[in-house]
């Protein structure tokens, strides 16, 4: 009776472990060409700005993007900890932190096209699914809602990557849809969310950007028919920055309607995966009665640069790449694990990327899906050891200080609401929890049962 139930065991284990998948995500590499170590600290590099550079070393330092080495380091790390993935995605943002004038439409192609035969070179028969950057043009963030060389040109360059169908539509307004894998009933839609970005003045006149609301809409419509299950990506994302309160990245009324996509998809959509930030934090999506009905991943970057948005502090991270496992039976995400240099020790010792957190493990969750990440924000919201965990991964591990009370209501409403109405709603609800009621201590009771189960 033992020997059976210990070969039943070992089946399921092994069934378990057949229908899980993993891919890499990687995004906001901003190579900076110009990086050199020197004794001159102002000018390490261009994308520092002249702040000095006092910790430059060969893998960089937090004042600037990334020099080629830390962007090789990367890459490689990804195949020496998962050789052989599923499939990569890429979000984009390749280019330095610099004036326009300082890079021009060739420097820009010349460095997509570097990065992209870095992934090439190391996964040469890895399908990588790539999206654009509001870095990856010129002028930045100016990404046109109409077809232009920068547009043929990437296709060209990531044409053994993408099929027919995929180069004409990206070409015209840089986003594509594909099979998973090639598999029926599973999609990737590959979104240029930089249409929307509010910095984007080419497209804030427009009502749909490349028509790519509608396409997507279409899309997604056609996926709920085929009863497909549907990955979405892009870069640049919708709501608001955890580290600088009242900051959104889309114009409100491109924020409105791609909340309204999600909305309406929900059920067709396992999972939404996005970068732009450079932090690592997330994203949920709520239906009219408040269930959570999708969750959006935004991974942090491999650039340390230390923002200069006004207003925020210690607004740099330590490099990080991240893996996704997922059921490659219904998409669901299971786990992600982010993997991080340590960009000070990196410097003095040598470069070892290193796992910096599981997320079942550390926030004590059973996977990834939109119900247990509801369930890791409401512990975060009620529980200040959660929420310290959450914030100095936030960072890669970067910024270590206390989370006060302000701190936790910019990271808990970024991450609960993406309506522009509802964060503000949340803004002074959460600021009044924390003034009266002492926010550590908020619901004691409905926290220690949650934890008990585990």
């Amino acid at each position: 009776m033992t020997a059976t139930i210990f070969l039943l065991s070992c089946l399921l284990f092994k069934e378990a472990l057949a229908l899980t998948g993993s891919f890499w995500h990687i995004t906001d590499m901003h190579w900076d060409p110009t990086y050199e170590v020197t004794d001159k600290p102002e000018l390490v590099c261009a994308s520092s700005g002249k702040r000095p550079a006092l910790s430059a070393g060969v893998f960089g330092d937090y004042v600037c993007d990334s020099p080629w080495h830390l962007i090789n380091s990367s890459v490689y790390a990804m195949k020496s900890i998962l050789p052989d993935p599923d499939f990569i995605i890429w979000t984009g943002d390749d280019t330095p932190h610099v004036p326009n004038e300082d890079l021009g439409e060739e420097a820009v192609m010349n460095i997509i096209s570097n990065l992209t035969h870095v992934i090439t070179e190391v996964f040469p028969r890895t399908k990588v699914y790539s999206a654009m950057g509001n870095h990856d043009y010129h002028p930045k963030s100016q990404i046109p809602a109409a077809p232009n060389l920068i547009y043929n040109r990437t296709a060209e360059l990531w044409d053994h990557w993408l099929d027919l169908q995929s180069q004409e539509t990206f070409k015209k307004g840089g986003y594509y849809t594909e099979k998973l894998l090639n598999r029926n009933g599973y999609r990737m839609l590959v979104l240029n969310t930089n249409l929307y970005y509010d910095q984007n003045q080419v497209t804030q006149n427009m009502d749909d950007p490349a028509d790519q609301f509608s396409w997507a809409d279409q899309i997604l419509t056609e996926a709920g028919t085929n009863k497909e299950k549907v990955y979405i990506i892009g870069h640049v994302p919708p709501g608001f920055f955890e580290k600088k309160r009242h900051k959104p990245w889309f114009s409100p009324k491109f924020n409105r309607r791609y909340l309204d996509l999600i909305k309406k998809h929900h059920s067709v959509i396992l999972g939404q995966f996005f970068g732009h930030h450079h932090t690592d934090c997330f994203r949920m999506f709520y239906n009219q009665d408040g269930l959570p009905i999708s969750t959006m991943f935004l991974s942090p970057g491999v650039t340390p640069w230390e923002t200069t948005l006004p207003g925020v502090v210690k607004g740099a991270n330590n490099p990080g790449i991240r893996v996704f496992e997922y059921d490659t039976e219904t998409l669901l995400v299971k786990d992600i694990v982010t993997y991080y240099l340590n960009l000070t020790h990196a410097n003095v010792d040598r470069g070892r990327w290193e796992k910096e957190y599981r997320l079942t493990e550390s926030f004590r969750v059973p996977d990834a899906s939109p119900a247990s990440m509801h369930q890791a924000l409401e512990l975060m919201a009620n529980d200040h050891c959660y929420l310290q965990k959450y914030y100095e991964f936030n960072s890669v591990s970067y910024d270590l200080t206390d989370c006060d009370s302000d701190c936790r209501v910019d990271h808990v409403c970024a991450a609960r609401e993406v309506d522009f109405y509802r964060y503000e709603d949340c803004l002074v609800k959460e600021g009044a929890a924390s003034i009266f009621g002492g926010w550590q201590l908020l619901l004691p009771t409905a926290v220690s049962l949650v934890m008990a189960s585990w």
